[in-house]
């Protein structure tokens, strides 16, 4: 076995086996820890210049990963078009730098205060410094790579999708540059971190908001003497 076979034919399966099993644990037996364990109230103004781009950009991002991975041939054919292509190249660079900036701020901020490091684990770190590397690696791919959208849909696609298929190619990425491998390598060992880290917190999203009545809050304030 090599070493493109270990970590582009094993390694995917074998995070997503970990990252079931483990959330399956943690929800079973330790159900109330499947948060973000929210720090705002140690320190605030920080939080919202970092998780306001991290958020944003990391969706829109992801967003763009799901689309291309679900219509392959019309990202490839918008792309046929060189100013779409601009666009959409740009537009995805841009968004991975508002990822990088909120990331960074994000890191800075648990790596400055006292209060915060004393609530940050082992794990918090590792997770941490998973998506700086995640997050550089794709912003280098589409910095000195450069059309990472065609090649992503003509050669990542169709090795996921053998992924899916139990018939792992990968022939499709074992010759891609190393940075690109980096990336790819990097979202399985995201996955593979999932029910270890805070990261989890996505799957406690509160879709029961979504079609619940609104909520009507009163505020009961005593009034100041003499007022």
């Amino acid at each position: 076995m090599t070493a493109d076979d270990l970590l582009f034919g094993f390694l995917p399966y074998a995070a997503v086996v970990l990252a079931i099993a483990g959330t399956l644990w943690r929800g079973l037996n330790n159900r109330f820890s499947i948060s973000s364990l929210s720090s705002q109230f140690l320190e605030t103004r920080r939080l919202f210049w970092g998780s306001v781009p991290w958020h944003y950009g990391i969706l829109v991002i992801l967003t763009g990963h799901l689309v291309a991975f679900l219509i392959p041939r019309s990202i490839l054919a918008w792309n046929g078009v060189p100013w779409r292509l601009y666009v959409l190249e740009a537009a995805a660079l841009a968004f991975g730098i508002l990822t990088l900036w909120g990331l960074v701020v994000l890191i800075v901020r648990r790596a400055s205060s006292s209060r915060l490091r004393v609530v940050t684990s082992a794990m918090d770190v590792v997770l941490l410094l998973a998506l700086l590397v995640q997050v550089v690696a794709g912003l280098w791919t589409a910095i000195f790579y450069r059309w990472g959208s065609s090649w992503y849909a003509a050669f990542a696609v169709p090795y996921l999708y053998s992924l899916l298929k139990l018939n792992p190619d990968v022939s499709l990425v074992a010759n891609l540059p190393i940075m690109v491998k980096v990336h790819i390598i990097g979202a399985f060992v995201l996955i593979a971190l999932l029910p270890f880290t805070r990261l989890v917190h996505f799957l406690a999203f509160p879709i029961a908001y979504l079609w619940r009545p609104y909520q009507v809050v009163i505020w009961n304030r005593k009034k100041a003497a003499g007022g």
